[in-house]
């Protein structure tokens, strides 16, 4: 299915804690600290974390689903992927 950027989208079939598992693997050497990571923000009320593994700011599950549209960039928690 082709996206278009911006597109509204239904929310995927999953919880948003739980991130697709092609964004973020089973066997990714971070994914407990990652999870735990995400986790605290979304309870936090955060709009995202620093990745434990690079250091880089991941936008929450929750932020991305509140924006109301997929941006097609391949985010790690995009509530939008089937």
């Amino acid at each position: 299915m082709a996206r278009q950027r911006g597109r509204r989208l239904p929310l995927a079939d999953r919880p948003l804690t739980e991130p697709h598992p092609a964004r973020l693997p089973a066997d990714h050497p971070h994914r407990a600290a990652v999870l735990a990571a995400h986790a605290a923000a979304l309870d936090a009320g955060e709009a995202g974390y620093l990745d434990p593994g690079t250091g880089l700011f991941v936008l929450t599950a929750a932020f991305l689903a509140r924006r109301g549209t997929c941006c097609d960039q391949g985010c790690r928690h995009c509530p939008y992927l089937g």
